[in-house]
C-alpha cells in the first residue's frame, strides 16, 4: 500500500515565462511524437507504458498518484524499490499526462549516478527550478524534476537539494527514484510522499511479455515463457531484455534457448548437481561439478543461487534446511567478492556433506 507522508497544494497562479529546455539523461525517454527506428529501439523502451493505465502493476500506487494529480495536489515524490518494477515508467507516464507535447520543456530528467555532486544541484536543478511555471490555457502547471538513482547522490548534494525543494515548491515538483531508500537522508524523505515498488508478481510479468510476443510475432512455447518469467525475478526490464536477446540468437524461444542466452544453468543441470551433492563423495562430486561447470560455461555463483532455490523443494527437517540455506548464503556472499571458485566449490560440497550427515542422524 502507498505510504503517504505529506501533501503540498500546487500553486494555481497563472504565470507565463520562457523555460529552459530540459536536459534528459539516464534512462532513455521516448515521448509522444518521437519516431525512432523500430529495429534500433530496445524493447524496454519500445514497450514502455505511455499512460498510467498501461503500467503493468502496483495499481494502488498508480491510482493514488493519478488521483492526486487530478485533484491538483501532486506532492514531491520518492519512489523506491528494486530495478525494473515500474518506478521510472510511472513518473514518465505521469509527465505525459500533465504536459503532453510540452513534456520536454516541462521536465528536467537527470541520472544521479552520473550527476551526483553538489554542483549539479546548484546549477542545473536550481536554474531549472527557479524559472516560473508554464501555463496551459487557464490552468497553471508546475514543472517536474525527475532525479533517477537518487541514492547515488552525495550527502552534500542531498542536503543542497533539500533546500532547493523548500525554496521552489510553488512552481516545481521533485520526483526522486532510487533502489535503496535508506541511502536517502531523512530530511529529503520527510519532504516527499513515499511509495514502495515491490518486485512484480509473475502474473504481471507474464501478461506484459505475452503482449510483446504477440506484437513481435515471436515463437515462444509455454516452457520458454515460464523460463522468462522465472529468470526475471519480478524485474520487467530484465524479462524484456532476456526476451529480445534470446530472439536475436534463436528463432524459437525455448526454455533451453533462454537459459543458454542468459548463461544460467538449466533446471535439469541443477537437479543433477544437487544429486551429486547429496549422494556422491567429496572427490567425485568435486570432479563432476567442475567438469559440468567448464563444459557448459556456468558460473559457480549462479549454481549456488539455483541450488539454494532447489533446497526449498527437498523434503528435510526445518532445522537442517535453515542451516543449509545459511551456509549457502555465506558461500554466495564470498563469491560476490571474488573469492576463489575452487575453494568455494569445496565449501559447497562440504556444506551438503554436513547436511547429509544431519539428515541421516535425524532419520535414526
Amino acid at each position: 500500500m502507498a505510504e503517504v507522508i505529506s501533501l503540498m497544494d500546487i500553486d494555481d497562479k497563472e504565470e507565463n515565462h520562457s523555460l529552459k529546455k530540459s536536459v534528459n539523461k539516464g534512462k532513455n525517454v521516448i515521448a509522444a511524437g518521437d519516431t525512432p527506428h523500430p529495429k534500433a529501439t530496445p524493447w524496454v523502451e519500445k514497450y514502455r507504458p505511455q499512460s498510467l493505465a498501461d503500467v503493468a502493476a502496483h495499481r494502488d500506487i498508480v491510482d493514488t498518484i493519478d488521483r492526486l494529480t487530478s485533484e491538483n495536489k501532486l506532492p514531491h515524490l520518492l519512489l523506491y524499490g528494486p530495478p525494473g518494477t515500474g518506478k521510472t515508467s510511472t513518473i514518465l507516464a505521469l509527465a505525459r499526462k500533465l504536459y503532453g507535447s510540452q513534456m520536454h520543456n516541462m521536465v528536467l530528467e537527470l541520472n544521479a549516478s552520473d550527476d551526483r555532486g553538489i554542483d549539479v544541484v546548484r546549477q542545473q536543478i536550481q536554474d531549472f527550478a527557479s524559472t516560473q511555471s508554464f501555463s496551459f490555457g487557464a490552468k497553471s502547471c508546475v514543472k517536474l524534476v525527475l532525479l533517477d538513482e537518487a541514492d547515488a547522490m552525495t550527502k552534500d548534494a542531498q542536503f543542497a537539494l533539500r533546500r532547493v525543494i523548500e525554496k521552489y515548491t510553488k512552481n516545481t515538483r521533485f520526483s526522486l527514484i532510487c533502489n535503496h531508500v535508506n541511502k536517502i537522508i531523512p530530511a529529503l524523505q520527510s519532504r516527499c510522499t513515499r511509495f514502495r515498488f515491490a518486485p512484480l508478481e509473475d502474473i504481471h510479468v507474464r501478461e506484459r511479455i505475452k503482449i510483446v510476443i504477440e506484437a513481435e510475432g515471436l515463437d515462444v512455447p509455454e516452457s520458454g515463457l515460464a523460463a522468462l518469467v522465472r529468470l526475471s525475478n519480478g524485474d520487467m526490464r530484465k524479462a524484456l531484455n532476456i526476451l529480445q536477446s534470446t530472439h536475436m540468437a534463436s528463432q524459437q524461444i525455448t526454455e533451453e534457448a533462454v537459459y543458454l542466452c542468459t548463461g544460467n544453468p538449466l533446471p535439469k543441470d541443477i537437479e543433477q548437481i544437487s544429486y551429486w551433492l547429496l549422494n556422491e563423495s567429496f572427490s567425485v562430486g568435486f570432479r563432476q561439478i567442475s567438469d559440468m561447470k567448464t563444459r557448459n560455461g556456468l558460473a559457480l555463483l549462479d549454481i549456488v543461487r539455483e541450488v539454494t532455490m532447489f533446497v526449498f523443494k527437498i523434503k528435510m527437517p526445518s532445522n537442517v534446511r535453515v542451516q543449509l540455506i545459511n551456509d549457502l548464503a555465506d558461500i554466495e556472499y564470498r563469491l560476490t567478492f571474488g573469492c576463489n571458485d575452487k575453494l568455494q566449490l569445496g565449501a559447497l560440497i562440504a556444506t551438503f556433506t554436513r547436511a547429509r550427515s544431519a539428515l541421516v542422524a535425524a532419520a535414526k
